[in-house]
């Protein structure tokens, strides 16, 4: 059901009379609240804003994490049997993470398309959701620097392959996704812990 209507919802997106541009998307942004978008200042802010939405993501994660409500979330994750037998419900706690998740993605969307000027369905693309993933595999899971780690290396080598070998980059990607599962399940973040405990 949940793939059916996925489906229907990108082919609403990719049709041209349904007034979200097709496969073009929407282009041609030209101001933000009033303001040029090419503007300098009005770059200079929404880069600012970005990092402030960085920032305050990662505090708020590490604020859930280390709090008990952090320590349920990690016992959902790892034995959800053995936490309802202990009188959680969680549902209501895989509500409000994946709720909390779509205000970020929201947010970060919101930032994203006026820097860009560009929004188009390839975004919607199962692609996007395994890059996501291989940033986090890439950078060390259970982490919150990990991901943003990750984030740097992949979209780094993403700008350099797509460019010198465009028609190969889902190759590499999901090589890159292999390789790390098997040689490095802790990511980078845990090869340095190693590097720094010798």
């Amino acid at each position: 059901m949940t793939q059916a209507l996925t489906f229907a919802g990108m082919l609403l997106f990719f049709r041209n009379e349904t007034g979200f541009g097709g496969n073009n998307g929407f282009t041609g942004f030209s101001t933000l609240l009033g303001f040029g978008i090419t503007a300098p200042g009005t770059r200079a802010v929404l880069f600012l804003a970005t990092v402030a939405l960085l920032v305050a993501s990662l505090a708020l994660g590490w604020g859930l994490a280390r709090s008990k409500f952090g320590r349920v979330l990690t016992a959902l994750r790892d034995a959800e049997n053995r936490l309802m037998f202990c009188g959680y419900d969680p549902r209501g706690y895989k509500l409000f993470v994946w709720v909390l998740s779509a205000v970020l993605c929201g947010l970060a969307g919101a930032l994203y398309v006026p820097q860009v000027g560009i929004i188009n369905p390839s975004e919607m693309a199962p692609t996007q959701s395994i890059e996501a993933a291989v940033w986090v595999a890439l950078g060390g899971r259970g982490t919150l620097i990990g991901p943003l780690l990750g984030a740097g290396i992949v979209n780094g080598m993403k700008s350099w392959f797509t460019v010198a070998f465009p028609e190969y980059w889902l190759f590499f990607l999901g090589a890159l996704f292999i390789i790390v599962t098997l040689f490095l399940p802790k990511g980078v973040i845990g090869l340095l812990r190693r590097k720094g405990e010798q």
